[in-house]
């Protein structure tokens, strides 16, 4: 399940933060728009999959991100590339709190935790999954390890991939 955010939302967004750079005069004013440049929803009491609670934002404010993963040439892995809107990769060592839109990508498969991302590329090595099809999904985290949600489900976005075995001729 895919979230997405409308460009009105990101126009205001924008229009407050240079409202917010150019100085108010009251500390009242500042705080009302930080608040509403930086919401960071409601925790809630159910967790995803992995354990992480989820933590709740309204719809038209919540990041999306969409995966694909393609073969890379002669067998040498998989490369997955992530699509992300209203979402920005968090550096190491960003502090641990939750500001929308901003966080890293745990990216799955079949439901384990393989790595979290902090670039919208990864490339998976060849030799990580058996033959077979199997899912490889990406869950969009808060820094303090929260999972970002919109309407009760986490979001993420998951894509098939099917391994087979190698052809005639392929190395071992």
């Amino acid at each position: 399940m895919t979230w997405t955010r409308g460009a009105g939302a990101v126009f205001v967004v924008g229009v407050l933060v240079l409202a917010g750079a150019a100085g108010c005069d009251s500390g009242a004013g500042r705080e009302q728009a930080t608040d509403r440049t930086y919401p960071v929803g409601k925790v809630l009491e159910d967790t995803d999959e992995d354990g992480s609670p989820l933590r709740e934002i309204e719809q038209g404010d919540a990041p999306a991100v969409d995966i694909e993963v393609q073969p890379v040439g002669d067998g040498q892995g998989w490369e997955v590339r992530l699509t992300v809107d209203g979402f920005a990769f968090s550096p190491v060592g960003t502090e641990p709190e939750a500001v929308a839109g901003r966080g890293v990508a745990r990216l799955f498969i079949d439901g384990r935790p393989v790595v979290d991302l902090r670039t919208p590329r990864h490339r998976l090595a060849a030799g990580l999954m058996d033959r077979g099809t199997h899912h490889v999904t990406v869950r969009l985290y808060a820094d303090d390890g929260t999972a970002w949600a919109a309407d009760g489900e986490p979001v993420e976005s998951t894509a098939d991939l099917t391994v087979s075995e190698p052809g005639p001729g392929a190395s071992p």
